[in-house]
């Protein structure tokens, strides 16, 4: 499968999870077959978890107005974070590079993953991620190496810390890829399908119609309490760049299969959870996480502040300006903010649908 081309074109952008990272040097590119591959990380070990069989780590966190993390979590999630290595040298990270971890930790393991400890066990491996600032060729091979530690260190949470218990699945952006890839080549219409809580796949691009031409057997969440099913969405300001972004994810699709019904990007609010209400005020919101990524402790959470409605697949959202939430360079995407504009909203889902897992 290619890549998508809507992840390239948000994931190219955004390369990080904050605004500022770990510096790195300017120079050409290496082809890929000439990179010296980074270790493969050993899943055995505590320096290939950011977050799993030997703690939490910084998924930890719990921001003011926040519910309280779970006491007794009955449901893992296994979490995939997004492109943190900015590199133009090497394609694939290190992970015992600790430059990087660090600014994963805080950016990405503190801000997205702790969302979910509300509700489950987090489990947040390491993993050779690409840096997608290459701008060469070798693209599609880094990120399908940066899948296989992904699947390996699926592999292990499954022999070694499962069990038999339901599991979430979520990623954003390079995340989000790698995650959907785990979802259609060893969970969907498999025996794990019936663990699966929901699969939280933000930032990419998702399309209608790859159900059931890709996922044969997970469909679309299309209520909240839904469980075995898939949510996506991809945030931006009102404006006129929406027409062009919502062409640009559909590409991707038309490439795939052609000009067909089934193109628009998959969009589920995530204010309402609800494919019947695809638009939700401000007064709707939960809490959102003020400012953007970066080192030190979240800032409390503040309620009633977002407003969000699906329009052509894609989520347009609007913020209040005492957030203080800034969009991508140039434009109006709000990629770094996906999951922070609705930090409380997803926590409560999550533990929602955990619970309805066992009702069901």
């Amino acid at each position: 499968m290619k890549i998508p081309a809507a992840l390239v074109l948000i994931a190219t952008a955004a390369s990080g999870a904050g605004a500022q990272g770990p510096a790195v040097s300017a120079s050409a590119v290496p082809a890929f077959a000439d990179q010296v591959s980074p270790s493969v990380p050993d899943y055995g070990l505590p320096g290939s978890w950011a977050a799993g069989p030997f703690g939490p780590g910084a998924s930890a966190a719990v921001p003011a107005g926040a519910t309280p993390a779970a006491r007794r979590p009955r449901v893992d999630v296994f979490y995939i974070h997004p492109t943190t290595y900015k590199s133009v040298t090497r394609w694939n990270q290190d992970v015992s590079d600790q430059i990087v971890n660090a600014w994963t930790d805080a950016s990405v393991i503190a801000r997205q993953a702790s969302v979910f400890n509300g509700c489950c066990r987090v489990f947040a491996p390491r993993y050779r991620q690409a840096s997608l600032l290459n701008k060469d060729g070798g693209r599609e091979l880094a990120l399908r190496l940066a899948y296989t530690d992904v699947e390996r260190a699926f592999d292990y949470y499954l022999k070694h810390q499962n069990h038999g218990r339901p599991f979430i699945l979520a990623g954003h952006s390079q995340g989000g890829w790698e995650i959907a890839e785990l979802l259609e080549k060893r969970i969907d219409g498999t025996p794990l399908q019936k663990k699966l809580v929901a699969a939280y796949i933000i930032g990419i691009g998702i399309a209608e119609g790859d159900f059931p031409r890709r996922f044969k057997h997970v469909a679309p969440c299309e209520t909240r309490a839904q469980t075995g099913c898939v949510v996506q969405w991809n945030s931006l300001l009102p404006g006129p760049g929406l027409a062009v972004s919502a062409k640009r994810y559909e590409q991707k699709f038309v490439d795939a299969y052609g000009d067909i019904p089934g193109k628009q990007t998959l969009c589920v609010n995530p204010l309402t959870f609800d494919r019947s209400m695809p638009a939700a005020e401000a007064m709707r919101s939960l809490g959102a996480v003020p400012g953007d990524p970066g080192d030190g402790a979240l800032r409390p959470l503040v309620a009633g502040k977002v407003a969000a409605h699906c329009e052509r697949g894609l989520l347009v959202v609007e913020p209040d300006p005492t957030l203080e939430l800034k969009p991508l360079p140039g434009g109006a995407v709000m990629h770094y903010h996906d999951l922070g504009l609705f930090y409380a909203d997803v926590r409560a889902n999550a533990v929602l649908r955990s619970d309805m897992w066992f009702k069901r």
